[in-house]
């Protein structure tokens, strides 16, 4: 290194990437997510948290749950609606749930020759909590009033991480060891982030916004059983009209809706994934009337359980 290379670099701010080297980085996710998804379809990874996507085709916006965790968008464009937001994801940006969230997502921009491509790296809450407890973070607003889902533009430094990441598929006698250090740094990066103080309310005790994502995770993880929001609300010491605002602020949904979204996207993975006709995944996700479970399942995904999974498979590019 000249003397010249060395002034220029005590002259960097810390953390300050070179020109350009988003776009190499990027690159490089992008071709080895191609490596992975070398025709359309959803990928499971090496590393069990993270997968990759890849669709083929632009389709309209279909209802689905993001898990809390990080989504990236590597090539095409994508349309993510959320209550009444919506958000437009090209190559570089990220979308960060907070909470698992209902919400609707399509592709805009894709083909053949140039696929969408996107990853998602889900995150465990009590991983967050042990990252942040090391971390000097403002404390977030106790009023509430952050949304679930955030967007922005990933630095560099956060892209290279989920590089790091990803290429551990090649190491296998390093992923286990250096795994859990990435995602570690990858959270803390997130929580320094534009980001960090939305998350850590939906993620940290003593917030409204904590106790609304607590309910959220008790609700997706007992939505087969008989719920009384009622109940639901006053557990969390809130009045019914106050947990409902509150709720709807955060999901862009009702409780209710929130948990009848919550079943049907149970019920329709039921389909697609262990073939149950409509009525067996109706009574597993907690639907005593199988006509209610059409009804309902046709005026969220636009059409009956059977023809709905039949086009999900065509515009996903899965076999039959």
């Amino acid at each position: 290194m000249t003397t010249d290379d060395r002034l220029e670099a005590a002259q960097k701010e810390p953390g300050q990437s070179e020109p350009g080297q988003e776009e190499k980085v990027l690159a490089s996710l992008k071709d080895m997510a191609l490596a992975i998804a070398h025709k359309p379809g959803d990928y499971a990874t090496a590393i069990p948290e993270l997968t990759v996507h890849r669709r083929d085709h632009a389709y309209d916006p279909i209802p689905c749950i993001y898990e809390l965790g990080l989504a990236i968008t590597l090539g095409g464009k994508k349309r993510v609606v959320v209550g009444q937001e919506v958000f437009l994801n090209e190559p570089g940006q990220g979308l960060l749930a907070s909470v698992d969230l209902p919400l609707a997502s399509g592709v805009l921009k894709a083909s053949p020759q140039e696929p969408y491509l996107g990853m998602m790296l889900r995150l465990d809450p009590r991983l967050v909590l042990q990252v942040a407890a090391g971390l000097t973070l403002p404390k977030p607003s106790r009023s509430g009033g952050y949304g679930g889902l955030a967007q922005g533009t990933l630095d560099f430094d956060l892209l290279h991480a989920m590089e790091r990441l990803l290429a551990l598929k090649d190491e296998p006698r390093l992923l286990a060891t250096l795994a859990p250090l990435i995602e570690q740094e990858i959270i803390a990066r997130l929580l320094l982030g534009p980001c960090g103080q939305q998350f850590m309310a939906l993620n940290a005790g003593g917030t409204t916004s904590r106790q609304i994502a607590q309910s959220m995770a008790w609700l997706k993880q007992n939505f087969a059983k008989a719920i009384n929001i009622d109940a639901l609300a006053e557990a969390s010491y809130m009045s019914a009209s106050t947990f409902r605002q509150h709720f709807k602020a955060i999901a862009g949904v009702s409780p209710l809706q929130y948990l009848k979204q919550v079943r049907l996207q149970e019920a329709k993975q039921l389909m697609l994934n262990e073939h149950l006709d409509a009525g067996a995944a109706g009574l597993r996700v907690g639907y005593e009337s199988v006509s209610q479970f059409n009804r309902e399942y046709a005026r969220l995904f636009g059409q009956p359980p059977l023809r709905d999974i039949r086009t999900t498979r065509e515009q996903l590019g899965l076999e039959a």
